[in-house]
């Protein structure tokens, strides 16, 4: 079997290429593509936006079809969409997400995996590896975290582990935001045990790759 990942930005295909093997079968293939951002799901169902913008969402549509034009007959391949909930309702984003893959002819095999509230929350629901990986992490914040809270969650790990924490970071500009949750992706994942992550969505994610 073949996955195709479509990751919303790049810190989130450091942290899929990171954890992906681990969780496949040994056998089976894998690419992680990412974007740059989420976006939004075009109300006509067709993509609108420069393809070359590479925005997820806007872009969602015309990528689905083309997967379900392009993959072979009898060829064991699954599109994987993995984006953040952010403070979206889940059940009605999950129904349009839905909606758009029902606009397809052929469909093809594809689930969507949401990170709940950002990406960022698979890494908190793993304590111990963020704090094998970066030991000055303020083990208070980590303490008052509740795993897939609605709270803020690339802030809570920036006050966990950066220096003057999110406040400091968001003044060198989101480039300098983006740069740092790849670092933080590249380092904690590494470190991360994918049996025993706190974290419902990144469990979620997990068992329907097994499932597969």
């Amino acid at each position: 079997m073949h996955f195709e990942i479509l990751a919303e930005d790049i810190s989130g295909k450091r942290c899929l290429d990171i954890l992906f093997p681990r969780i496949k079968r040994p056998e089976a293939t894998f690419r992680v593509i990412s974007y740059k951002g989420i976006g939004r799901i075009p109300k006509s169902m067709k993509s609108s936006s420069d393809p070359r913008k590479r925005i997820l969402l806007d872009n969602l549509p015309r990528l689905l079809k083309g997967y379900g034009r392009g993959f072979p007959a009898g060829y064991e391949a699954v599109v994987i969409v993995v984006c953040d909930l952010d403070r979206r309702n889940f059940d009605e984003f999950l129904a349009e997400l839905n909606t758009v893959l029902d606009g397809c002819n052929p469909r093809p095999a594809t689930r969507f995996c949401l990170a709940i509230e950002e990406g960022e929350a698979w890494i908190l629901g793993d304590f111990p590896a963020i704090e094998a990986a970066f030991p000055e992490a303020k083990a208070g914040i980590l303490a008052s975290y509740v795993n897939d809270s609605i709270c803020g969650t690339w802030e809570k790990l920036a006050d966990t582990i950066y220096p003057g924490g999110a406040k400091a970071l968001s003044r060198k500009g989101w480039q300098a935001v983006g740069i740092e949750k790849s670092r933080w992706a590249e380092e904690i994942c590494p470190k991360m045990d994918i049996e025993a992550n706190s974290s419902p969505s990144f469990c979620s994610f997990r068992d329907t790759i097994r499932s597969l």
